[in-house]
């Protein structure tokens, strides 16, 4: 499949007058075709089934490259999968991707991509590491998406738990961050850990929430027992 046959596929799906709704939304100047995340989501099913892994990394990397808002989130959708093998090409173009981010909706498609990727290696926790000392917002925030996994297991195992602390780590490292999405991510990630160790996330905001911006600090504590945090 070619770039011009995937952009004309997405085209012969474009909603009237959603184009100009997402970018009042988005608030980001590109182009917006006004496709909805269903029909991308069958067309990238559809392109994964007929194209080997290489196909699927040039034509994803060929669609980021148009900066098309749907066509990065089709680039993004055609590497979501949890088992790709060999899967070191995905990986790298993914890291390619993040200094690219402006926009949130982008870059969670894109974490979601990679949280696989992590998942498949959890090695690559060393990459995302540098992440964090980015002057680049996105960057930094894309450490804390791409590592949610590390929130979901309640009887985590002695490695799991090691790289849970670690990001917590990098949690802490951002909490005098003014920067609203920033803080937003450490609620997100305090938030997704306290469904699965409460005590955990209470001590956390016991040593920094004073820190961190109370909506931040709201967030993080509405799964918690109230007095906890």
């Amino acid at each position: 499949m070619t770039l011009g046959e995937a952009l004309a596929a997405l085209k012969a799906h474009v909603v009237p007058g959603r184009a100009e709704g997402s970018r009042a939304y988005h608030k980001i100047d590109r182009v917006y075709l006004g496709v909805t995340n269903p029909v991308i989501n069958d067309l990238t099913k559809e392109w994964r089934t007929a194209l080997d892994i290489d196909q699927r990394i040039a034509l994803a990397d060929a669609l980021w490259q148009t900066d098309i808002y749907e066509a990065r989130l089709a680039a993004a959708k055609l590497l979501t999968q949890a088992r790709i093998r060999p899967d070191d090409g995905v990986w790298a173009l993914i890291q390619t991707w993040v200094p690219d981010f402006d926009s949130w909706a982008i870059a969670d498609h894109v974490c979601m991509a990679g949280q696989k990727r992590l998942i498949a290696n959890p090695s690559r926790i060393d990459a995302v590491e540098g992440w964090t000392k980015s002057d680049h917002m996105w960057t930094r925030r894309a450490a804390l998406v791409i590592t949610l996994p590390w929130t979901r297991d309640r009887n985590a195992k002695p490695e799991y738990l090691a790289i849970r602390e670690r990001i917590l780590g990098w949690a802490a490292s951002y909490v005098d961050d003014p920067q609203w999405f920033i803080q937003k991510s450490i609620a997100w990630w305090l938030r997704d850990l306290s469904k699965r160790d409460a005590d955990r996330v209470a001590a956390f905001l016991q040593t920094y929430g004073a820190r961190m911006k109370p909506f931040a600090v709201k967030e993080a504590s509405k799964y918690l027992p109230k007095n906890s945090a």
